[in-house]
Protein backbone atom coordinates (compact mmCIF):
# COMPACT_ATOMS: atom_id res chain seq x y z
CA UNK A 1 0.00 0.00 0.00
CA UNK A 2 1.36 3.27 -0.77
CA UNK A 3 2.63 5.40 1.91
CA UNK A 4 2.71 9.02 2.28
CA UNK A 5 5.35 11.34 3.24
CA UNK A 6 5.36 10.73 6.19
CA UNK A 7 5.93 6.92 6.06
CA UNK A 8 1.83 6.63 7.15
CA UNK A 9 -0.74 5.23 5.05
CA UNK A 10 -3.44 7.28 4.19
CA UNK A 11 -6.91 7.08 5.17
CA UNK A 12 -8.93 5.49 2.37
CA UNK A 13 -11.05 8.00 0.72
CA UNK A 14 -15.27 8.56 1.76
CA UNK A 15 -16.54 6.25 -1.45
CA UNK A 16 -14.53 3.63 -0.94
CA UNK A 17 -15.45 3.27 3.26
CA UNK A 18 -19.50 4.07 2.02
CA UNK A 19 -19.22 1.26 -0.41
CA UNK A 20 -17.26 -1.25 1.77
CA UNK A 21 -19.46 -0.64 4.34
CA UNK A 22 -22.96 -0.92 2.34
CA UNK A 23 -21.49 -4.19 0.61
CA UNK A 24 -20.75 -5.90 3.95
CA UNK A 25 -24.31 -4.67 4.57
CA UNK A 26 -25.03 -6.98 2.07
CA UNK A 27 -23.14 -9.74 2.58
CA UNK A 28 -24.93 -9.84 6.03
CA UNK A 29 -28.46 -9.62 4.80
CA UNK A 30 -27.88 -12.54 2.52
CA UNK A 31 -26.81 -14.50 5.15
CA UNK A 32 -29.23 -13.56 8.05
CA UNK A 33 -31.66 -14.22 5.56
CA UNK A 34 -30.53 -18.11 5.78
CA UNK A 35 -30.86 -17.85 9.75
CA UNK A 36 -34.41 -18.96 11.37
CA UNK A 37 -35.80 -16.88 13.35
CA UNK A 38 -33.95 -13.65 11.96
CA UNK A 39 -36.17 -14.98 8.60
CA UNK A 40 -39.93 -16.08 9.95
CA UNK A 41 -41.55 -18.47 8.06
CA UNK A 42 -37.82 -19.93 7.54
CA UNK A 43 -39.37 -23.39 7.05
CA UNK A 44 -41.68 -22.43 3.74
CA UNK A 45 -38.54 -20.77 2.31
CA UNK A 46 -38.35 -21.78 -1.70
CA UNK A 47 -35.84 -21.54 -4.00
CA UNK A 48 -37.31 -18.93 -6.39
CA UNK A 49 -40.88 -17.88 -6.93
CA UNK A 50 -43.53 -15.55 -5.41
CA UNK A 51 -44.64 -18.51 -3.57
CA UNK A 52 -41.97 -18.30 -0.64
CA UNK A 53 -43.86 -17.48 2.80
CA UNK A 54 -40.20 -16.72 4.23
CA UNK A 55 -39.67 -12.83 5.77
CA UNK A 56 -36.48 -11.56 6.39
CA UNK A 57 -37.10 -9.53 10.14
CA UNK A 58 -40.87 -10.68 9.45
CA UNK A 59 -41.30 -8.06 7.47
CA UNK A 60 -39.36 -8.40 3.61
CA UNK A 61 -40.30 -11.39 1.24
CA UNK A 62 -36.95 -13.43 0.77
CA UNK A 63 -36.39 -16.77 -1.10
CA UNK A 64 -33.03 -18.73 -1.25
CA UNK A 65 -32.33 -17.17 -4.27
CA UNK A 66 -33.24 -13.39 -3.24
CA UNK A 67 -30.81 -14.51 -0.33
CA UNK A 68 -27.99 -15.58 -2.66
CA UNK A 69 -28.56 -12.36 -5.09
CA UNK A 70 -28.00 -10.07 -1.74
CA UNK A 71 -24.52 -12.66 -1.00
CA UNK A 72 -23.29 -12.31 -4.38
CA UNK A 73 -24.20 -8.45 -4.58
CA UNK A 74 -21.84 -7.55 -1.59
CA UNK A 75 -19.24 -9.95 -2.41
CA UNK A 76 -18.77 -8.03 -5.93
CA UNK A 77 -19.19 -4.97 -4.04
CA UNK A 78 -16.55 -5.92 -1.08
CA UNK A 79 -14.25 -6.69 -4.44
CA UNK A 80 -15.48 -3.43 -6.46
CA UNK A 81 -14.50 -0.83 -3.31
CA UNK A 82 -10.74 -1.88 -2.93
CA UNK A 83 -10.07 0.96 -5.49
CA UNK A 84 -11.79 4.08 -5.67
CA UNK A 85 -13.33 3.55 -9.55
CA UNK A 86 -15.21 0.34 -8.54
CA UNK A 87 -16.31 1.84 -5.15
CA UNK A 88 -17.96 4.33 -7.24
CA UNK A 89 -19.21 2.11 -9.90
CA UNK A 90 -20.59 0.10 -7.05
CA UNK A 91 -22.25 2.63 -5.73
CA UNK A 92 -23.79 4.61 -8.46
CA UNK A 93 -24.45 1.34 -11.15
CA UNK A 94 -25.95 -0.50 -8.11
CA UNK A 95 -28.07 2.40 -7.70
CA UNK A 96 -29.20 2.27 -10.77
CA UNK A 97 -29.56 -1.16 -11.00
CA UNK A 98 -31.91 -1.32 -7.71
CA UNK A 99 -33.88 1.63 -9.13
CA UNK A 100 -34.59 -0.77 -12.01
CA UNK A 101 -35.27 -3.47 -9.33
CA UNK A 102 -37.54 -1.59 -8.04
CA UNK A 103 -39.63 0.03 -11.42
CA UNK A 104 -39.89 -4.21 -12.37
CA UNK A 105 -41.24 -4.92 -8.52
CA UNK A 106 -43.48 -2.48 -9.04
CA UNK A 107 -44.55 -3.28 -12.40
CA UNK A 108 -44.40 -7.07 -11.91
CA UNK A 109 -47.75 -8.82 -10.55
CA UNK A 110 -47.22 -10.45 -7.40
CA UNK A 111 -49.05 -13.70 -8.16
CA UNK A 112 -47.04 -14.27 -11.40
CA UNK A 113 -44.23 -16.31 -12.43
CA UNK A 114 -42.41 -12.56 -13.10
CA UNK A 115 -42.08 -12.96 -9.57
CA UNK A 116 -39.24 -15.30 -9.60
CA UNK A 117 -37.44 -12.84 -6.84
CA UNK A 118 -39.92 -12.42 -4.61
CA UNK A 119 -40.92 -8.63 -4.22
CA UNK A 120 -43.49 -7.58 -1.47
CA UNK A 121 -44.23 -3.59 -0.85
CA UNK A 122 -41.55 -3.53 1.93
CA UNK A 123 -38.84 -4.99 -0.62
CA UNK A 124 -40.51 -2.39 -3.30
CA UNK A 125 -40.04 0.67 -1.05
CA UNK A 126 -36.18 -0.31 0.24
CA UNK A 127 -35.05 -1.25 -3.15
CA UNK A 128 -36.10 2.84 -4.20
CA UNK A 129 -34.66 3.64 -0.81
CA UNK A 130 -31.06 1.94 -1.91
CA UNK A 131 -31.20 3.06 -5.64
CA UNK A 132 -31.73 6.21 -4.62
CA UNK A 133 -29.34 6.30 -1.96
CA UNK A 134 -26.23 4.26 -3.37
CA UNK A 135 -26.83 6.32 -6.36
CA UNK A 136 -26.90 9.70 -4.74
CA UNK A 137 -23.54 8.60 -2.43
CA UNK A 138 -21.80 7.08 -5.32
CA UNK A 139 -21.84 10.49 -7.09
CA UNK A 140 -21.51 12.89 -4.51
CA UNK A 141 -18.98 10.91 -2.46
CA UNK A 142 -16.98 10.41 -5.48
CA UNK A 143 -17.21 14.01 -6.57
CA UNK A 144 -13.14 14.76 -6.24
CA UNK A 145 -11.43 11.13 -5.48
CA UNK A 146 -9.11 9.75 -7.80
CA UNK A 147 -10.67 11.12 -10.90
CA UNK A 148 -6.87 10.86 -12.65
CA UNK A 149 -5.71 13.69 -15.34
CA UNK A 150 -6.96 11.78 -18.03
CA UNK A 151 -9.67 9.75 -19.69
CA UNK A 152 -9.40 6.56 -18.37
CA UNK A 153 -11.87 3.53 -17.34
CA UNK A 154 -13.30 3.77 -13.77
CA UNK A 155 -11.01 0.65 -12.97
CA UNK A 156 -7.82 2.38 -13.83
CA UNK A 157 -8.50 5.06 -11.11
CA UNK A 158 -7.21 4.41 -7.48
Amino acid sequence: MARDVRGRVPARPAVQMVALAVAAAFVLIGVLGFVPGVTTHYGELVFAGHHSKAKLFGVFQVSILHNLLHLVFGLVGLGLARRVGGARLFLAGGGAVYLVIWLYGFGVDRESYANFVPFNDADNWLHLFLGFGMLVLGLLLSKGAGTGGRLDSPFDRR
